[in-house]
């Protein structure tokens, strides 16, 4: 990915030599990354600096992954955030993506593996500042893809990236069915089984959103994808 200015990483890995070395190499790649040995310190960096995308290890002394992005989503809602684990349990995977990850990486991981899932993630967020407001009609919500705010009546919510990406896609195929397949290679990138499941998680998740208007829904299609369901306007 060509970048006109190093873009700025919050690196969070307790693991020394490891750190050490994702560190270096993202640099040598022209990133500008912190590297911090636990997520306490991590906080601290995150509320004193200004960050395009924070990876995270989820076993952390002081204050784990998960716990730290959560705090960090209470601060900042929309910066990226990919979290690196030993642990490949479906449980601990579900609960990144409900916290509103990004994308996850298990370990072991080769470098360039780590940089191109970062790339896409950047790609994907910093692609919106050069595209026009896009605004849907869902019923009787007002979606504002690129603020990422779904509105009805004087109630606003804002989407995190993945919902907003989401919604979008569904926004685009409105009526008509989003392929399972296209929307995880678009979103996700791999259509594992993991980014599967975590697509269902922000499914039921865009549902309760838009639970207060019952002409909208979003169906499945077995063995297809997904519908969002809008009524036609006259």
């Amino acid at each position: 990915m060509i970048m006109e200015e190093k873009l700025n990483i919050l690196l969070c890995e307790d693991d020394e030599n490891l750190g050490m070395l994702l560190r270096e190499y993202l640099q040598a790649k022209g990133y500008n990354a912190e590297l911090c040995p636990d997520g306490e310190a991590g906080y601290k960096a995150f509320i004193k600096n200004k960050y395009d995308i924070c990876v995270f290890d989820v076993m952390m002394p002081k204050k784990d992954g998960f716990t730290l992005a959560k705090e960090v989503r209470a601060i900042n809602s929309d910066v990226p955030i990919m979290f690196l684990t030993a642990k490949n349990l479906k449980d601990d995977i579900f609960e990144g993506f409900k916290i509103g990850a990004d994308d996850y990486i298990t370990k072991p991981f080769s470098m360039e593996e780590l940089t191109l899932r970062m790339e896409a993630i950047l790609r994907r967020v910093h692609g919106k500042k050069n595209r026009e407001v896009t605004l849907y009609q869902i019923g009787k919500f007002t979606f504002d893809s690129k603020k990422q705010i779904l509105s009805i009546g004087d109630k606003s919510t804002k989407l995190t990236t993945k919902e907003s990406e989401l919604l979008g896609l569904l926004c685009a195929h409105q009526n008509e069915i989003l392929q399972r397949d296209f929307a995880l290679k678009s979103i996700w990138i791999d259509d594992n089984y993991f980014n599967a499941r975590s697509m269902d998680v922000y499914i039921t998740k865009l549902r309760k959103h838009l639970k207060e208007d019952n002409t909208v829904e979003i169906i499945n299609i077995h063995g297809k994808g997904y519908k969002l369901i809008v009524p036609e306007v006259e």
